[in-house]
């Protein structure tokens, strides 16, 4: 079955604006968040462990996925749904053997040649970015924008047709929409979320801007 990938809610310690994570993670499911990634970049192994199976209590309940950012080894060990690999990770084979065939894991993917090398049988969505420029990540490269999300995804489409495809970096209720009529299926936020004054409001109008979005180019 696959992955829902409409608003990929993002909660990482260093973009929480002060606010536990589960809290965040509840107030963005509770607005139409479809799936939930936990990133910490320089987090223990214990306390991320420890945070990830407090989001996977809060969530399972409500049917959304909980997916560790880079850390397959914490993935395994809280027992979530999956991981988002990028291109310095682990190897996706690698992982997909540890996790198993039943694992959601997404992939990032910044270029054509990235696009026509990954192995796109082991993977389940692909993280498409970044497209517009960003605070919370510290990426060199220019924002592909649009018209690069909508290259790629013709390349990932061309290879694996039914594929979602995620729309990363520097999204908002401002350029969502552009982001899904450029080809993406859903699209993962960290600010726009969980620094807004009431993220799960700022969730509602994500959701809200990219199912008519979707729906537009479905018509």
């Amino acid at each position: 079955m696959p992955v829902d990938v409409r608003l990929n809610a993002i909660v990482d310690p260093e973009r929480a604006g002060g606010r536990p994570l589960v809290d965040l993670a509840r107030a963005a499911v509770a607005g139409g968040a479809t799936l939930v990634q936990l990133r910490d970049k320089h987090g223990h192994t214990r306390r991320l462990i420890d945070t990830a199976r407090a989001l996977i209590d809060e969530l399972s309940p409500l049917g959304v996925p909980l997916i560790v950012n880079d850390r397959v080894d914490v993935a395994l060990a809280a027992g979530a749904s999956g991981v988002h690999l990028g291109p310095d990770d682990m190897e996706i084979a690698d992982a997909r053997a540890l996790l198993g065939p039943a694992a959601i894991i997404g992939h990032s993917i910044k270029s054509i040649a990235q696009a026509e090398a990954v192995p796109i049988e082991l993977i389940d969505y692909a993280g498409v970015g970044g497209v517009y420029a960003t605070l919370s990540k510290d990426n060199p490269a220019p924002p592909m924008g649009p018209a690069g999300l909508g290259a790629i995804r013709a390349v990932l489409r061309r290879r694996a047709p039914t594929m979602p495809v995620v729309g990363i970096a520097g999204i908002d209720t401002t350029n969502a929409a552009a982001a899904i009529a450029a080809g993406a299926d859903g699209v993962a936020v960290i600010s726009a979320l969980s620094l807004a004054a009431d993220p799960e409001m700022a969730a509602r109008a994500l959701r809200a801007i990219v199912d008519g979005a979707l729906a537009q180019r479905q018509a």
